[in-house]
């Protein structure tokens, strides 16, 4: 829904403003809304963690790493294969 989107968007900006430099997003939808909410402009693509997710880098001067995982992409480990990956 709108509302968890919102809610997930504010977190990671809050994360993000904390120092939190990487981000694992689940759902299409909710990682637009972070994308959004951090106003990343470009991505750039790092190492696969399962077909068609990889890592990404935003293109800043303090570059934040971002898995973006649609919810029909990704293994059920993926969340611990994200995390060993970086």
């Amino acid at each position: 829904s709108l509302a968890i989107e919102r809610t997930m968007a504010a977190l990671a900006r809050g994360l993000v403003g904390a120092g939190v430099g990487r981000l694992v997003v689940a759902g299409g939808e909710t990682s637009g809304a972070v994308v959004s909410a951090l106003d990343v402009a470009a991505l750039r693509i790092g190492p696969e963690i399962d077909p068609g997710v990889p890592w990404t880098a935003s293109v800043a001067r303090k570059p934040l790493l971002l898995a973006l995982k649609s919810g029909n992409f990704g293994a059920p480990d993926f969340f611990t294969k994200a995390f060993a990956k970086l």
